[in-house]
């Protein structure tokens, strides 16, 4: 028996429905995205499209072109914001779809909110406005580095 694309109760398979508006890119395999509950602004979640649970549930072509995806939306947000240090933070715990959290921490943020504890700010800096406006930039700039892995290194 297979395994659905999607299961009906799972966070992350429900993103499938975010508004496009959320969207930083979409390909068959990987969605980059503002995530309802964690619109920090600068952060975003990068996450397997069909049902996968934990990275020992990706299949092959899943785990080959992650590293790229993380990159290119590591990249992009932090091009977009300027942050000192832009963390991939893989838990899957509460949500064990696999998924990674892509948090852009500014100079502001205190010490003691650092590393991860920069979870903690999920409810201290929410901002879904300001985290809204985000997406067309990091979009815009996800796009032109994810043009540049489909050049010939040294071009």
């Amino acid at each position: 028996m297979s395994t659905p694309r999607h299961q009906p109760d799972c966070f992350m398979c429900g993103l499938e429905e975010n508004d496009e508006a959320s969207v930083v890119f979409r390909d068959p395999l990987w969605s980059g995205e503002s995530v309802p509950g964690y619109d920090v602004p600068g952060w975003f979640v990068l996450r397997a499209r069909r049902h996968a649970e934990r990275v020992t549930g990706l299949d092959d072509e899943e785990l080959a072109s992650f590293g790229r995806r993380a990159r290119d939306l590591v990249a992009a947000v932090t091009e977009v914001t300027g942050a000192p240090a832009t963390y991939l933070l893989v838990f899957g715990e509460n949500h064990p779809h696999f998924h990674a959290l892509i948090t852009a921490r500014g100079a502001h943020v205190p010490e003691g909110r650092r590393s991860g504890d920069i979870l903690k700010l999920r409810t201290e800096y929410a901002d879904a406005e300001l985290a809204a406006r985000l997406v067309p930039r990091v979009r815009r700039a996800y796009e032109r580095l994810a043009a540049n892995e489909a050049r010939p290194v040294g071009a």
